[in-house]
């Protein structure tokens, strides 16, 4: 028997060993002890050794250890009694004590430190790591004593809490070593900027570098600043939420002004970037809306004012999986579908759900076995459990300014996702930033007999380049200048004077164009009855009087215009088109030149040339501003809420002047009502007005001229051209500050009729009706009437006037009146000139000829 003071270990280890051998196995619930342990008397062995405090001074830690294995050497020689064991013995009533609870001292806990708060990652970390220390001591106690390592003997200590002691200071280690070794998996932005791989998709897929780019983009979105010192992205980010938006626009500039290397990681490699970005983003959001998560699983940064532009033609294989930013015109748009994002699959043998597997754009995901019943399947998709993503795909095409001469519009496939769906539609023009991705074509690969890719360009951001304000933004400043414009009482005369300044003349034409840019106000009535408020104008005249260069200049000065000539146009082609899908083989619709002139106007040269079967289908579009579509199966109505300009050479070339106007051009009485303003342009020969045009045409040579433009001097003839033509040039508005104007004008004001003389319409309305009869030219109809009322309108909307006050009527009565007058016969066109003078005696510039400038 060993002392209880110093037990000997050699033999207390080698008698109780043999007998645990011989007897019992160990349990795994068994509290790892010393050899003493593993005696039979363990089976009396208290299940816990005593409890005792971390905080008692030594001399107590040595008291329970002599008391320990005092108990142990009592139960030796209790085994050896054959009389049976004392239940009540010396020291076993301490065993029912009840024992008091542990006490800790708070010595060692620091809660006044200034500690960095853990994201998201490295609190994971934190916790794996912490999960396998906790394993790491479970089975440490389930092992024997023997086989763990002594790391630390103290005298005087046995093997019986040699596991506690262990674990107690493990627990006592310092956390600072382990935020060391964690924080060092992250990099410094100059070492970030040192690649060690070979490409920089792999770098960016190492998982410490995706830690750092996550730190370097938080800060990057919390600190960046304007120069006002107020935070850009914070801001954006208020604004987020408040329409509950799921992207947030991040300028290219921005990120390569603050964090250069984070913008060149992002052209590079930006599939793996925007996930980083994404996620970035989220919690930036949260910090502002924490249950934001709840709206929207996940926000999508998209990447604006990247500085370098592509053409369709420019794109190589050395863009591809880069960012790029390409403008187009969209021709074909799909439908919506759902596409998997996050797939799970269910196993038809056991029902167990397989998953979530990440669904990329062009890998599909297949399973091959079940990992719990091993079976190969069949699998099915689970609907329900599946995270699926919005899908659209369109089809952009070149510009036609930027497709080289004699060269075919090449085009590319663009997929639209999550909330991008729907940003734009047939006909618009748009700027699109993406990745450029490959995928694989069998079509294409059988079409040219070896393997090739076709390329798609995946969407991150979609702006429209001619869509109202998208073309120029108005600052505070041109709203001032639009404001001191309008103010001018000479406004009017400045606005007609500025429309095509290249041209020479044709007040009347420029008048009419510009009333049709202007435009009247579109009314509802009670009936629901729409009443259009866009003015059509056709210009009728002999050749080589600038017809086409009218509609040239309308085209390029309207916010949004479409161009079309009668020849190469069709019904389809000026309204619309139904055509099967390639991709889902399903019936859609195309809008022809009306539909995409929505909000806008839309010209039409050559006008004559087409087919009356053609001119009839546009009939709708001109008055009701509608287009009925039924065909296919499908039976819809499209807007069509554009003005009509429209030019026509008449029969045989030159216009008559001795035949009325309706046997001057091959046009039905229905659409020639639906025209407003009607503009016969004759080439009469004048000597004196020859000679000006001719001086004019020389001087806008002159000035046109590339060395002129490029700031070179003119020579003495054209400077003494230019002052001579000089005059007519004088209050000229600048072309840039007219069309904000006009956009201005259409957008904010809507004037209304005000204190108007009725009875003066009325007698005028009847009078031109009497005479129409008389003459024969065209019949006039109620639309002239509300012809006046749409004129006027446009009068007041060039003085920016939210009232028709009555001279804007007397201009509009001057337009109507000089648009019937001029469609009569030479015979009596002066008799109803002298006639209709009662009505036109308040026109402004009255007496100034027809075509010729003041």
């Amino acid at each position: 028997m060993s002392s209880p003071l110093r037990p000997n270990m050699d033999s207390a280890n080698r008698g109780a060993g043999g007998r645990n051998l011989g007897k019992r196995g160990r349990d795994e619930d068994d509290v790892p002890t010393s050899g003493y342990a593993s005696s039979p008397a363990a089976a009396i062995i208290p299940s816990s050794p005593p409890a005792y405090h971390l905080d008692r001074a030594d001399d107590d830690d040595d008291d329970i250890v002599d008391d320990f294995i005092a108990d142990i050497d009592d139960a030796d020689e209790m085994v050896e009694d054959e009389d049976g064991i004392d239940l009540f013995a010396d020291n076993f009533e301490r065993d029912y004590e009840a024992r008091e609870d542990d006490q800790y001292g708070g010595d060692d806990i620091d809660d006044e430190g200034d500690h960095e708060e853990l994201d998201a990652s490295t609190r994971r970390q934190l916790e794996e790591r912490l999960n396998r220390r906790d394993r790491e001591l479970a089975r440490r106690r389930r092992m024997p004593a023997a086989f763990l390592q002594d790391e630390e003997e103290e005298d005087g200590l046995d093997l019986t809490n040699q596991p506690r002691r262990r674990r107690h200071r493990y627990d006592e280690e310092p956390d600072e070593d382990m935020m060391d070794n964690i924080m060092e998996e992250e990099l410094t932005l100059e070492a970030l900027q040192d690649v060690k791989a070979t490409s920089v998709v792999e770098w960016v897929a190492l998982p410490q570098v995706q830690r750092t780019i996550a730190r370097e983009f938080k800060s990057f979105l919390t600190e960046y600043t304007d120069d006002n010192g107020s935070s850009v992205y914070g801001n954006r980010v208020r604004t987020l939420g408040e329409i509950n938006a799921e992207s947030l626009e991040v300028s290219y500039d921005h990120l390569g002004t603050s964090k250069a290397i984070l913008a060149y990681f992002l052209a590079n490699a930006p599939s793996e970037m925007l996930k980083i970005f994404d996620e970035v983003a989220m919690e930036v959001t949260l910090l502002h809306y924490p249950d934001y998560q709840k709206i929207h699983s996940e926000i999508h940064v998209r990447i604006s004012d990247l500085p370098t532009q592509y053409t369709l033609r420019e794109l190589r294989q050395s863009h591809l999986n880069s960012l790029i930013r390409v403008s187009g015109v969209v021709t074909r748009r799909s439908g919506v579908f759902p596409q998997l994002k996050y797939v799970k699959f269910d196993c038809s043998k056991c029902k167990t759900t397989l998953g979530p597997f990440m669904q990329e754009s062009n890998v599909e995901v297949k399973i091959s076995y079940c990992q719990s019943c091993q079976s190969r399947g069949p699998f099915t998709v689970n609907s329900d459990k599946t995270l699926y993503r919005n899908f659209q795909k369109l089809t952009l095409q070149e510009s036609p300014g930027t497709v080289p001469a004699g060269r075919l519009p090449r085009h590319r496939e663009v997929i639209l996702l999550w909330d991008l769906i729907d940003s734009a539609k047939p006909g618009e023009e748009i700027e699109v930033t993406g990745v450029y991705r490959n995928n694989y074509d069998a079509k294409l690969n059988n079409r040219n007999g070896f393997p090739v890719f076709a390329t798609i360009l995946e969407a991150n951001h979609v702006v429209k380049l001619h869509d109202q304000l998208a073309g120029f933004r108005l600052t505070e400043e041109d709203e001032q200048k639009i404001r001191a414009l309008s103010r001018d009482p000479q406004i009017v005369d400045k606005i007609i004077g500025s429309m095509a300044p290249s041209i020479y003349g044709h007040t009347d034409i420029k008048t009419a164009v510009a009333l049709s840019l202007f435009g009247g106000v579109s009314k509802v009535g009670q009936g629901k009855h729409k009443i259009r408020g866009d003015i059509n104008v056709l210009l009728l005249g002999d050749p080589g009087t600038a017809k086409s260069q009218v509609l040239k200049y309308v085209e390029k000065t309207a916010h949004r215009a479409v161009f079309a000539t009668g020849q190469g146009a069709s019904a389809v082609g000026l309204t619309a088109s139904v055509r099967k899908d390639p991709l889902t083989s399903e019936w859609t619709l195309e809008g022809g030149a009306l539909v995409l002139a929505d909000r806008g106007t839309c010209l039409i040269d050559e006008f004559d040339k087409m087919n009356d079967a053609d001119r009839t289908s546009i009939h709708e579009a001109m008055e009701q501003q509608t287009i009925s579509i039924s065909k296919a199966g499908i039976v819809t109505t499209l807007q069509a809420r554009c003005g009509i300009v429209a030019a026509a050479n008449p029969n045989g070339g030159r216009y008559n002047s001795t035949l009325p106007f309706s046997q001057n051009v091959d046009l039905t009485e229905p659409i020639l009502s639906r025209f407003d303003i009607l503009c016969v342009v004759r080439d009469t020969v004048e000597p004196e007005e020859d000679e000006r045009l001719a001086r004019f045409v020389v001087a806008s040579h002159g000035r046109s001229h590339p060395a002129a433009a490029n700031g070179e001097e003119d020579t003495e003839g054209e400077r003494m051209e230019v002052e001579r033509d000089g005059p007519k040039q004088e209050g000229e508005i600048p072309q840039e500050l007219l069309r904000k104007y006009i956009l201005y004008s259409r957008e904010r004001c809507r004037p209304k009729l005000y204190q108007m003389d009725e009875d003066k319409v009325a007698r005028l309305f009847a009078d031109m009706r009497r005479e129409s009869l008389a003459t024969g030219a065209f019949p006039i109809t109620v639309r002239h009437l509300e012809a006046i009322m749409r004129i006027a309108e446009a009068f007041s909307r060039m003085r920016l006037s939210e009232y028709a006050s009555a001279r804007d009527i007397d201009r509009a009565i001057a337009v109507a009146v000089d648009s019937f007058v001029g469609a009569q016969k030479l015979s009596c066109r002066k008799a109803l000139a002298r006639s209709f003078a009662k009505y036109t005696l308040a026109r402004p510039g009255k007496g100034v000829p027809v075509g010729v400038t003041a």
